[in-house]
């Protein structure tokens, strides 16, 4: 079927539509007029049009310094839109993607306090489970998702983790020295990911990747985990690059622009 031919009024709608969330953002994100337009190549005249109104409206403030700040009215819709966010709903599709990939069962974990709570369980075709449910509590510092997430902290940070924990051994491999872990968390930093090689549950792997929201803060991770007599360490870490891809893609949708 033939489409109706666009009217000259709608394509100037949309065209100002366009224009106006292009002002918006950059005004969210510079705080000069001078970056605004060079950030949307617009012409000032225009540029200064749509800040006057989005001001008008509430969604951009001017200090007394004549720069931009966010307004009431967009803190406001931000605030009602983080309260609604559902980061199980909103992960839970790329996690599928990457369970269909590498057939073994990924985990999406949040921090709480100082352990690490399963918020989605997406079990892979295999003909086992994994010992984990969703709203299990894991210790960070033997399990892959509490590796990325430490990893982002200061070491002061860390340790004072490791004081009031105790760095408590689940198995054999557990790292029990802050040490240890001070050394494992540069590597986690280094390459982007972390292994849990038997640390928590004698014969389970899993490989890991810090997920961060719209701040860069990253409080979240996703892990596929497999047994370690179908996995060799060479194996599980080919599986990393799809795990930080889901970690990137899950990060994107929560609003965070690396």
């Amino acid at each position: 079927m033939t489409q109706p031919p666009t009217s000259a009024a709608t394509r100037d709608k949309t065209n100002a539509s366009e224009k106006t969330l292009l002002v918006l953002e950059a005004a969210l994100r510079h705080p000069r007029f001078t970056d605004v337009v060079e950030a949307t190549g617009l012409a000032k005249a225009t540029t200064h049009r749509i800040i006057a109104t989005l001001v008008e409206h509430g969604f951009v403030v001017v200090t007394a310094d004549g720069l931009y700040q966010p307004g009431p009215q967009i803190l406001s819709l931000a605030g009602q839109a983080l309260q609604r966010l559902d980061i199980s709903a909103i992960a839970e599709p790329f996690v599928n993607e990457l369970v269909d990939r590498v057939h073994c069962t990924s985990h999406v974990g949040v921090a709480n306090g100082d352990e690490i709570v399963y918020l989605v369980r997406i079990d892979s075709d295999k003909p086992y489970q994994m010992p984990s449910r969703v709203g299990h509590s894991i210790p960070m510092h033997s399990s892959g998702i509490g590796k990325v997430v430490l990893a982002a902290r200061s070491d002061d940070e860390i340790e004072r983790f490791a004081a009031r924990t105790g760095l408590p051994r689940r198995t054999e491999h557990t790292l029990t020295q802050v040490s240890d872990l001070r050394a494992e968390l540069r590597r986690v930093r280094e390459r982007g990911y972390a292994f849990d090689l038997e640390e928590n549950v004698p014969g389970i792997v899993c490989v890991a990747a810090p997920v961060r929201d719209h701040t860069g803060a990253a409080k979240y991770g996703v892990s596929i985990s497999t047994l370690s007599v179908e996995c060799s360490p060479e194996q599980l870490e080919a599986f990393a690059p799809a795990v930080v891809e889901t970690a990137g893609q899950i990060s994107a949708a929560l609003g965070h622009k690396p």
